[in-house]
């Protein structure tokens, strides 16, 4: 690793040791602008950190860009960009954190291993046009794409480097005489017009670096930048090697004309039916280099007596120096802006099956349930021999694992997004548009019981053979599952509006939650659902949320602040009444969690995946992380043999090796009528065994064998 600090008399000689909180543990290049760091957080989250050089820091003019830099990356920042994480464009030294993303760039993939196959052409192409999309929608204009501010992941395309973005909106216009930009990526309105520069812009430079990407080369080349900008403003591009397939919607791309160019709406239409020859971009995610155990910050960054730990080793790998520095170089290109005219320019796979394995492997299925009207996506649920699912327009039906074949089928009105069904004392219940729930036998579909107008308030709460329904007099209602009878019905003592978490088989008891003070406290207890008897009570600080069981005792989500945020897991055993608070890395705007053991696996909503070990004490070290590239997506769904699932809302089953923090698998995207859309909730996919299923908003089922992810 390099020195912290360097003497001489060079530009770097004064190099930092910190940035903020953060020490700066490897110095891992250096462009006209900043250098890029290799950095660990207080939990242990590895960062990519860029000091801006002290030269500029003088500059108001400059600071005023980084800061609209800053600005724009915490604006666009989600499953296409490297999310900011801290910054202080103000300090002595500005600098910007984001997460360490993995990956080499474009650039480097085409000089080391040559031009893209028409395959991988084609996903990089639906990629960075959704990641335009997404920047676009954010109200940004990137101004500077090309393949070095691209990053290639197992999970698909990451564009960087927001140095010299401009918002749509923003009153910070290019300096008179100045043109920023790297010239064969540059648009002619840049070149002409550099004050009327909008997302059209972008879609210039996405098109030359598909011609690069595609050939090695750009559109427009030349060793001399001036002939660049000649040729960019006059002549028509070089498109010799691009693909037939896409060279007229490359050529679009590259119209002089703004209004002539496609929008990255339109160009994602135009790739339909989308190609998935190319399971993943290549190579496969890399991990980052094992550093040193970090020294902890400077007085006031975190508490001094609270060691500062890495990631788990078992999630980690050596990789060379040259390796590391290209993949962290591409994380914060430190060069930022460039002025025209001058030069500009992985995991370890699961093996396949082999044939004796293969012969025994499940072949999968997929069955729609839904064909035509407006689609949705469906939500399912399973019992030992079977799988039940609802859908807008089917109450319920059955279908056989093995074969997707439907057995039955129910047609009704379900509530929207649909629902799991119910499966309570032998019987599936479904949940109709009206709030009632309906109820059908497992063998035939027939219909058993509703409920009455008193089930309406909150829905069903299933605890095993009985199903708890809050009713608006603050009593609630148990039913027995397989007959509909009441059980029982009154207030639970010590609850006035009581809430319900997830039943606990092992133990039979429900957790019962309800806020007070102002949600600065919570009442807790815990249900027997067979007698309606509160088995233990307990008031605790914060606003907490049962999330299920693990290790021993109940656990709960806790928000604190005044955003609401989830800042703590908090772990309540009641056989000795200890409390156990481990504390997020971050504060998460509502996570999904799932919970293993003493591990609790959490997805934020820019689709960051989270594996925190909740018995290290307070200070929650996280064990794993990983950028899973779907913004919207189920809970989570821990299975044996290390493995993690969780679907996307646009129909992909994801799978995660829960030991090494790595993708293992993905399945190809069902959107039914071509449009990118996303749910407001995404079902959770459902484990049986050795087989998964999921479901997708073009109206299907489907099952994969979940022995080979790789082979999805």
């Amino acid at each position: 690793m390099p020195p912290l600090r360097r003497t001489g008399a060079d530009r770097d000689a004064e190099e930092p040791e910190y940035a903020g909180g953060y020490r700066l543990q490897a110095c891992l290049g250096a462009g006209g602008m900043g250098v890029v760091h290799l950095a660990t957080s207080a939990s242990g989250l590895r960062l990519a950190v860029k000091v801006v050089h002290g030269q500029y820091a003088e500059d108001p003019e400059f600071r005023a860009r980084f800061r609209q830099e800053v600005a724009a990356a915490r604006r666009v920042s989600g499953a296409f960009t490297a999310p900011v994480v801290d910054a202080d464009p103000d300090a002595v030294r500005p600098w910007m954190a984001t997460l360490y993303v993995p990956g080499p760039t474009l650039a480097d993939q085409v000089k080391r291993n040559g031009p893209l196959s028409p395959a991988e052409l084609r996903r990089l192409t639906a990629g960075l046009s959704e990641a335009l999309r997404d920047i676009h929608r954010a109200g940004v204009v990137h101004r500077d794409l090309k393949p070095s501010n691209v990053l290639l992941t197992d999970t698909g395309p990451k564009v960087i480097d927001f140095g010299i973005s401009r918002p749509m909106d923003s009153d910070l216009h290019t300096e008179t005489g100045k043109l920023i930009g790297s010239p064969p990526f540059m648009a002619p309105e840049q070149f002409q017009r550099p004050r009327e520069v909008g997302p059209a812009a972008d879609v210039f430079a996405l098109g030359s670096v598909l011609v690069h990407a595609a050939t090695g080369h750009g559109p427009f080349d030349s060793d001399s930048p001036y002939i660049v900008a000649y040729q960019v403003v006059h002549d028509d591009p070089d498109l010799t090697g691009v693909p037939d397939e896409l060279a007229p919607l490359v050529a679009r791309c590259l119209a002089k004309e703004p209004a002539d160019r496609p929008t990255p709406a339109e160009i994602m239409a135009a790739l339909l039916p989308p190609s998935y020859e190319a399971a993943a971009f290549i190579p496969a995610q890399r991990r980052p280099p094992t550093l040193p155990e970090p020294v902890p910050g400077p007085s006031g960054s975190w508490d001094a007596d609270t060691p500062v730990r890495a990631s788990a080793p078992r999630a980690r790998r050596r990789l060379r120096p040259s390796v590391v520095a290209a993949a962290a170089l591409a994380v914060l290109a430190a060069g930022g802006a460039f002025v025209a005219l001058s030069a500009g320019g992985g995991g370890d796979p699961r093996p396949r099956q082999g044939p004796a394995q293969a012969a025994a492997a499940f072949e999968g299925w997929q069955t729609v349930l839904q064909k035509d009207g407006d689609l949705a996506t469906p939500a399912c649920t399973s019992t030992a021999d079977a799988l039940y699912c609802s859908v807008r327009g089917v109450a319920l039906t059955r279908l056989d694992p093995a074969t997707g074949r439907v057995l039955w089928s129910r047609p009704g009105a379900v509530g929207e997004p649909a629902a799991p069904p119910v499966p309570s004392g032998g019987l599936l219940g479904a949940v109709a548009a009206d709030g009632t729930l309906k109820t059908y036998t497992a063998d035939q579909g027939a219909p058993a019981w509703d409920t009455d107008a008193a089930a309406r308030q909150e829905g069903a709460n299933p605890a095993g053979d009985t199903l708890l329904f809050p009713t608006s007099s603050a009593a609630v209602r148990a039913v027995d599952g397989s007959t509909g009878k009441q059980r029982w019905k009154h207030s639970l003592r010590g609850f006035t509006a009581p809430r319900f978490g997830p039943y606990d088989g092992t133990s039979g008891l429900v957790p019962v939650f309800e806020s007070t003070g102002g949600s600065t406290r919570t009442a807790l207890g815990a249900l027997r659902p067979t007698d309606g008897k509160i088995v233990w009570q307990r008031r605790l600080a914060g606003d907490l949320v049962p999330v299920g069981a693990g290790g021993n005792g109940v656990v709960f989500l806790r928000s604190s602040n005044a955003d609401s945020q989830t800042d703590a897991i908090v772990r309540y055993d009641p056989t000795d009444g200890s409390v156990r608070r481990t504390a997020l890395p971050y504060p998460l705007d509502n996570p999904k969690i799932a919970v293993h053991g003493d591990t609790a696996y959490l997805l934020d909503s820019a689709g960051r995946l989270i594996a925190l070990d909740t018995a290290a004490g307070p200070a929650g070290p996280v064990v794993w992380e990983l950028e899973t590239a779907a913004g919207n997506v189920s809970v989570p769904v821990p299975a044996p043999g290390g493995r993690l699932y969780l679907s996307a809302a646009d129909g992909r089953l994801i799978a995660v090796d829960t030991v090494r923090g790595a993708l293992i698998g993905q399945t190809k995207p069902r959107l039914g009528d071509g449009r990118l859309g996303y749910a407001t909730t995404v079902p959770a996919p459902v484990v049986a065994g050795e087989k998964v299923f999921g479901s997708a908003p073009d109206g299907s089922v489907f099952a994969v064998d979940g022995r080979d992810p790789a082979g999805w």
